[in-house]
């Protein structure tokens, strides 16, 4: 292995987050009270274009809470992708409900819409769309549907932070939106996610699922529906406020490492990510798929990047081969040939916001040996 390690991501701390975080200790507001989660919550919520932030534990849990919020239960269906994180079939799981695949575009990598239609069933309760790796979703077709069909829309923006769909920011183009904030992300509270909505019934339904659904204003014993322990804690709305003091920062440092890997890799077998003309790409991760006249598979290339010190990661495994799925019930028959091929042969370089100069050439030199 030759110089340092690069990591395919790591958290860039270089604002408040010692400050903010050291003053919620030392007030003592450590758990799910404080001015720090209020703060953050409020100010993603209007980062999102939206007027209500819930805080959770993570990602997946905000998934959960969303859907339970549109009131999906046992009986109902949830349309998804089939390339996706497998937390996005897990969420509609736990709510009893059945998620339904469909294969994804194979520019973007998010949901096809020309294929949404042909899965909708009078059990169809939502289309969950996934702006994966920080390019959205195309929404307005999806949004039509839903329309005519009544369906609710959940956006599944967990890479997403800082993207926008025709100017309007991903957060804001369904009825209810979930984030994760998990390390990784372009910003973060270490774990915790966020539930994101302009609709008062909604969001008034996650605040009192995520605390165990105690009566509002409350803190008498009685409950009348089933809730959950989602909180997120003052303490991580102080690192993510200080996160998002200095999200556009941090975004445009991601979007500015995709540009110049895309003008190092022009001509390589590489496919490489897009940007719509209607679309912000975040570029959370900057995935490629290696091509099939490339010479090597992409676990060649893997392998052969990580001997150099260069951290890469698969791409997500299609939502038709999971076995947990399959053991839930789920239909995994049909073909998914873009989800398949984008699993057998994608993986994303390293993208951190803190990526330097020195390291991204490092990279960009091995890419180009191996494959040039």
């Amino acid at each position: 292995m030759s110089g340092e390690r690069i990591p395919v991501c790591e958290p860039l701390l270089a604002g408040n987050e010692l400050a903010y975080v050291t003053d919620a200790v030392r007030s003592g507001w450590i758990s799910s009270g404080g001015e720090y989660l209020t703060k953050f919550e409020s100010g993603f919520a209007a980062s999102c274009g939206v007027r209500h932030g819930i805080g959770t534990t993570n990602g997946t849990t905000a998934l959960h809470l969303a859907l339970a919020a549109l009131g999906v239960g046992p009986g109902d269906e949830v349309i998804i992708p089939d390339f996706t994180m497998i937390a996005c079939a897990f969420a509609v799981a736990y709510c009893g409900a059945m998620p339904v695949f469909v294969d994804v575009d194979p520019a973007t990598w998010t949901i096809d819409p020309a294929r949404v239609a042909e899965k909708v069933t009078p059990r169809t309760r939502a289309i969950m769309p996934v702006h994966i790796y920080g390019h959205p979703a195309d929404m307005d077709p999806l949004r039509a549907l839903a329309s005519t069909r009544r369906l609710a829309v959940l956006e599944d923006a967990a890479e997403a932070h800082g993207a926008t769909y025709r100017g309007a920011p991903c957060g804001s183009l369904g009825d209810i939106a979930a984030f994760s904030f998990y390390a990784n992300k372009a910003i973060t509270t270490g774990e915790g996610g966020m539930v994101v909505t302009d609709d008062d019934r909604l969001a008034e339904a996650c605040r009192s699922l995520r605390n165990l659904s105690f009566p509002t204003g409350s803190r008498v014993y009685l409950h009348e529906r089933i809730g959950f322990n989602y909180r997120m804690s003052n303490v991580q709305g102080a690192l993510g406020l200080a996160q998002l003091e200095r999200l556009a920062v941090l975004v445009d440092a991601r979007r500015g490492h995709a540009r110049r890997y895309d003008e190092a890799f022009a001509g390589l077998p590489l496919q490489r990510p897009v940007e719509r003309p209607w679309a912000r790409n975040s570029y959370w991760m900057y995935g490629v798929v290696v091509d099939e006249r490339a010479g090597v598979s992409r676990d060649d290339l893997a392998a052969r990047l990580g001997a150099e010190g260069i951290e890469t990661r698969q791409f997500f495994q299609p939502m038709h081969v999971q076995p947990a799925l399959r053991g839930y019930g789920a239909d995994c028959s049909g073909a998914y040939p873009v989800a398949d091929r984008l699993a057998a042969r994608g993986l994303y370089l390293p993208s951190g916001s803190g990526l330097t100069e020195g390291q991204q050439d490092r990279v960009i030199a091995a890419v180009r040996r191996i494959l040039a």
